[in-house]
């Protein structure tokens, strides 16, 4: 997500005047990546009621930082996102996965989808407006939130193909070894698993594994 603070914002509505602040409650840590801004972000977030566990200028800590001081969101505070920055990102995406809100100055394509790529959640273009701060974290999370979800969803698709080929291959190594036809071949391995008290693919990939080790190649 790209967001333009210079430009109007109806999905990240301000504060009213007077009106109390909502309460977010998160953990979250601070990347310094050159904007120094942190300090103000760090207020505002206080006064939202989070408790801000670190602040950390060098990227290499990231993930460490993450593990061990567990923020429900991580803020990074730059002027151009580095490539230091967003190769560290990516890695935590792929092994740590959080929400991560980056505010940068740096308006250009380029970045904006490197960052993307690397994970962040919400990128966020022109300039810091305090006011906005719950509601682009709100939005971060919640995108976060349904990306997960997605990509869940797919890694449990990808495992049932996975475990349907496997299948069909256990089969067919059935069928050549025994001479059985489809549905008996079928039948011995369900057997084997309910045998076993194993899943039917772990079966399959046994018996595909012992093929292996009696004909290599």
């Amino acid at each position: 997500m790209s967001i333009d603070s210079s430009a109007p914002l109806p999905s990240l509505p301000t504060d009213e005047p007077g009106a109390p602040l909502p309460e977010l409650g998160l953990r979250v840590l601070l990347i310094d990546d050159g904007a120094h801004r942190v300090q103000l972000i760090r207020e505002e977030l206080v006064r939202r009621g989070c408790e801000v566990v670190g602040v950390i200028e060098q990227a290499t800590l990231i993930h460490d930082c993450v593990l061990r001081l567990k923020p429900d969101v991580v803020i990074v505070d730059s002027e151009s996102p580095t490539r230091d920055t967003l190769e560290n990102l990516a890695t935590l995406s792929a092994q740590l996965p959080h929400p991560v809100v980056m505010f940068s100055e740096d308006a250009s394509s380029a970045p904006m989808h490197r960052a993307l790529k690397a994970g962040v959640s919400a990128y966020v273009v022109a300039g810091l407006q305090p006011e906005r701060l719950a509601s682009v974290l709100q939005v971060a999370i919640a995108r976060f939130e349904q990306d997960l979800a997605l990509r869940q969803e797919l890694s449990r698709a990808q495992a049932q193909l996975s475990a349907r080929k496997g299948i069909e291959r256990a089969k067919g190594i059935l069928m050549s070894e025994l001479g059985l036809d489809e549905d008996a071949a079928y039948k011995r391995l369900r057997r084997l698993a309910m045998d076993r008290g194993q899943a039917l693919a772990e079966v399959a990939e046994r018996i595909i594994d012992a093929q292996s080790l009696l004909r290599p190649g």
